[in-house]
């Protein structure tokens, strides 16, 4: 069959799959992106160019759905181009977040659009409101309906269908759209992340952090340090286990931007903001904040925990949740969802309030106190990350999924 993958960010959450289709054989596979460095063996790529920002006299709210009109067109450009060259494509694979797909059911009529569909936006439940730290702006609730102006466009594109990772993700979507939205939940190589028996046996190093057998370690992974990964939570949870236990090491991955929400007030980071709020009530020699670290070496830190925590707010779920279960951590998550989907309480970890750090930081602390109870968690988790998780399982999944999409569509 001949693929078109649209990502802005080349190969995006279709790295694995794309993977897939070259190993298999047998397929033609193009990649339309945004230039950068990725490269993929069997993999051709075209790469477009959005031509200029949103202009400052736009709307403020509409920006995002100009900017996302913009790469319709540019990708639209280069599709263009393709099919010049005699490229068609069977199935077309995208994100539909960027607006990327929008206009390619011009350049190739009747082409069936797998569409990525990640999150429909609320005024009233989900993240918005969520937490009562920060209340919403009193515009927000306007923007946030023109927010979903993409999906929207998307959901109307003829031949389009959808996909989704998780029951919550397409339970945000309106009932009338729910039907045209298939579940495929993703999965991670259980190889790779797997458990280590003897990682708590030997000196781990991370970005010059140097944790030893001896110590207890609680770690915290994100890809930027902020409120809607519960970022403020767990700095509240650490003064008492560090009071507690001597013996604690914490290591929080992330980096200091903004992935989701508002950014921080006066410039600055959340880090900043934290440290100055519990200045003088932790031990800052035995928190380490490494920034954003090498694959590998993340695996290694999963492997080493002790108490994992992952915390987010009722939205999208990371994919160090899927990561860290199938590494078999004892997980410490937000009672939230997605992670409830995930996470059932006292099997596959424990669940809390995301907005109690004292409770996150009494189930820390029960945790590395009742190491049975985190060794059965821990494999608890593992469990599920093989009967549901599996990466090749997924793959199979894709397969048939595609398969039902194409045949759909000639009916």
């Amino acid at each position: 069959m001949r693929y078109l993958f649209v990502h802005q960010n080349f190969p995006g959450q279709f790295l694995h799959f794309v993977r897939h289709l070259h190993e298999q054989g047998g397929h033609e596979i193009v990649f339309i992106s945004e230039a950068n460095a990725g490269e993929i063996p069997g993999v051709r790529r075209a790469v477009y160019r959005v031509p200029r920002l949103p202009s400052s006299a736009t709307h403020p709210h509409l920006r995002e759905f100009e900017y996302g009109l913009l790469r319709a067109e540019a990708v639209a450009t280069a599709a263009k181009t393709l099919k010049g060259l005699g490229y068609v494509p069977d199935i077309i694979i995208g994100h539909h977040g960027w607006g990327e797909l929008l206009n390619l059911v011009d350049v190739f009529p009747g082409c069936p659009i797998l569409g990525y569909f990640e999150f429909f936006y609320h005024t009233d439940r989900n993240d918005v409101g969520f937490d009562p730290e920060f209340p919403p702006s009193p515009d927000l609730a306007a923007a946030v309906r023109v927010k979903n102006a993409i999906n929207l466009q998307a959901l109307s594109l003829p031949n389009g269908y959808g996909q989704t990772p998780t029951q919550f993700q397409k339970s945000t979507y309106p009932g009338w759209a729910q039907d045209r939205i298939s579940l495929l939940r993703e999965g991670v190589n259980l190889e790779l992340c797997q458990p280590d028996a003897q990682a708590r046996r030997r000196n781990l190093v991370i970005n010059g952090v140097k944790i030893s057998p001896r110590d207890a370690l609680v770690t915290y992974v994100a890809r930027n340090l902020e409120p809607y990964r519960g970022f403020h939570s767990v700095m509240r949870a650490l003064p008492r286990i560090l009071d507690e236990r001597k013996d604690a090491q914490v290591i929080l991955v992330g980096g200091d931007q903004v992935s989701y929400g508002a950014p921080p007030p006066d410039r600055g980071s959340w880090k900043d903001i934290m440290l100055k709020e519990l200045e003088g009530k932790l031990d800052l020699s035995r928190i380490h904040f490494v920034g954003k670290v090498a694959y590998d070496d993340f695996r290694n830190l999963l492997k080493r925990s002790d108490a994992h925590l992952y915390l987010t707010y009722p939205f999208v779920a990371s994919w160090s949740l899927r990561e860290a279960m199938a590494t078999g951590c004892p997980i410490i998550g937000s009672d939230t969802a997605p992670v409830s989907e995930f996470i059932t309480d006292g099997v596959t970890g424990r669940l809390v309030p995301f907005l109690e750090p004292d409770r996150i930081a009494e189930t820390v602390l029960e945790l590395l106190e009742d190491r049975k109870q985190a060794r059965r968690l821990g494999q608890g988790a593992r469990g599920y990350a093989e009967a549901e998780l599996s990466l090749q399982d997924y793959l199979q999944r894709y397969d048939a999924l595609v398969r039902d999409v194409v045949s759909q569509n000639r009916l």
